[in-house]
């Protein structure tokens, strides 16, 4: 457990966390990490029973380098002098070397990024022979070949730090030239990267493609390359504010979701480099309601540690790379803490998020998301027609997720053909406001196309199934249930009341079903808020949607 100052309520009315309550959040976590560090304070070995692909070796030095970036954010110099310590004896000797896709790569990045920012207070005051050791082991992240995904950005990262302070400078150049040319090509627009190859959108975007290359241009003061980064992030912020329900929890969707209130990385960004259209107050208003949703939920345990998962552990939200200190890259939620006391992020009356102010259906385009919001329970909800990566189902092809639910092992959300949920080569076809759509393949000669509505906390949502065998059993599934909340599902056509069906005669089959998930205790009854009528024939198919009013 986290304990942290009595609330502002008067300065901050959504959440009463001001900047004294972010800088106990960062002591008490960085505090509660010490015990764990080996006696030369190298490697910080955290408790837990799911080790990462690289090894218990490889999981000390996250240990190490992921809280000491939030040592490096909260500036403290007691707990800088301790990571010092920890210099002397890892490079060079504990720490395991930067090889090609190795885990240490993603590592040293966070070393030097810290080194970077806390450079008066950290790196030069080492001793020469340290600094020569610390940098002869990053330099070899330079050469190092990253996994084509946001591992690009990692020697980006580490040259900007050696190019800085004179060390193998046309090795560094060269290594931030390339990795920027390669993020580049996934860059899709509206503020938007896939991360790698194909169409994997999630928090990456982020707690990484925009965190690093931002911050490489504005540390390097590269006045050309921060107005090309800052327009996007600006960009990208106003969606990624939308993404956040009134509680604070962001949208339960991607991989990684252990690293829990890094979500809030991009808005401190965004302040802190002048590249936001959010106003002060719904900056602090948004990233200190998510801190608060995970402190006040249960995220610390009783040792205060961040375990793996998102609330309490969830082994679920695991990763193979995942190791007990992954979490830890929940430091960069502490990024705001560079601003400095003064700044307005801090000193501005907090201001209402989108999920405070209205009922909304959000398109956006680049990913093919929908996000639908209603004011009277704080929720929000994604449509996915068009995030995908298989590797990582369920968290990338179900087709909604909530800020309130979790994915769940029995497909929710799911077309399920034939005993058969796959969902795969999405194919965006479009959104708009109040809808979207998009195909996507079962399996060989199965496709399915899907159309959603939305209207407050409601939902058409109509699949046209083709080119399976006449009596195919189909099944549709919705939400799971949440904490609080009620979840719907209500067949319109060819559905029976199990929510299932078999397809016709014809080359597809339509099945339409209206879907609400909602916290209002006594909801209107669905067939008061919409009425759905459906015509086919060999030609193709109509859904005509009224909603009341």
């Amino acid at each position: 457990m986290i304990e942290l100052p009595a609330d502002d309520r008067e300065s901050s009315p959504y959440t009463g966390y001001t900047r004294a309550h972010w800088e106990a959040a960062a002591d008490a976590l960085l505090a509660a990490v010490e015990p764990y560090a080996t006696p030369d304070r190298a490697l910080y070995h955290l408790p837990g029973d799911h080790t990462g692909h690289a090894g218990r070796l490889s999981d000390g030095l996250e240990g190490y380098a992921r809280t000491l970036l939030l040592a490096a954010f909260r500036r403290d110099e007691t707990a800088l002098g301790r990571y010092a310590d920890g210099l002397a004896a890892g490079p060079g000797g504990l720490w395991p070397r930067i090889t090609d896709r190795g885990q240490p790569l993603v590592e040293a990045a966070s070393v030097a990024l810290a080194l970077r920012l806390t450079r008066p207070l950290l790196w030069d005051r080492l001793d020469d022979a340290v600094r020569e050791r610390t940098a002869d082991w990053l330099a070899d992240a330079l050469t190092a070949e990253p996994w084509p995904c946001n591992w690009e950005l990692f020697p980006v990262t580490v040259g900007g730090f050696l190019a800085e302070t004179g060390h193998r400078e046309e090795a560094a150049r060269k290594a931030i030239d390339r990795g920027l040319e390669r993020v580049e090509g996934w860059y899709v627009g509206d503020g938007w990267y896939t991360d790698g190859d194909g169409r994997k959108f999630d928090y990456y975007n982020g707690w990484a493609l925009h965190l690093y290359t931002v911050l490489h241009a504005w540390l390097a003061d590269d006045g050309d390359l921060l107005a090309r980064y800052g327009r996007r992030l600006s960009r990208h912020l106003a969606d990624h504010a939308r993404l956040f329900g009134a509680d604070g929890a962001p949208v339960h969707q991607g991989r990684s979701l252990t690293y829990r209130f890094a979500t809030t990385a991009p808005l401190w960004l965004g302040a802190l480099t002048g590249h936001t259209p959010l106003p002060p107050g719904e900056t602090r208003r948004l990233a200190s309601g998510a801190l608060r949703y995970f402190l006040d939920g249960g995220a610390v345990d009783e040792r205060g540690l961040l375990p793996l998962g998102w609330l309490g552990p969830d082994a679920s939200v695991a990763q193979t790379y995942s190791g007990p200190a992954s979490p830890y890259w929940a430091s960069k939620g502490f990024l705001g803490l560079l601003l400095p006391p003064g700044h307005e992020v801090w000193t501005a009356r907090e201001e209402p998020g989108p999920a405070d102010r209205a009922d909304a259906a959000h398109p956006v385009p680049a990913p093919n998301w929908l996000l639908q919001t209603t004011r009277s329970d704080g929720v929000v909800r994604l449509h996915n027609h068009g995030s995908e990566d298989v590797r990582y189902d369920p968290y990338y092809t179900r087709l909604a997720y909530s800020t309130a639910t979790a994915p769940v092992p029995s497909y929710d959300n799911s077309v399920i053909v034939d005993g058969d949920p796959s969902r795969t080569g999405i194919e965006p076809l479009g959104t708009g406001e109040g809808w979207i759509a998009s195909r996507h393949t079962v399996r060989a000669g199965i496709d399915v196309t899907s159309l959603v509505a939305v209207r407050g906390a409601m939902e058409v949502r109509a699949h046209l199934v083709a080119g399976a065998a006449p009596g195919t059993p189909v099944r549709v599934t919705g939400w799971p249930d949440g904490t609080g909340l009620r979840a719907e599902l209500t067949p319109v056509a060819g559905l029976s009341a199990e929510l299932t069906g078999v397809t016709g005669e014809g080359p597809a089959t339509l099945f339409v079903a209206l879907a609400r998930l909602t916290g209002e205790p006594s909801p209107p009854p669905a067939e008061e808020l919409v009425s759905v009528e459906t015509h086919g024939d060999g030609r193709g198919h109509e859904v005509r949607v009224n909603w009341s009013g």
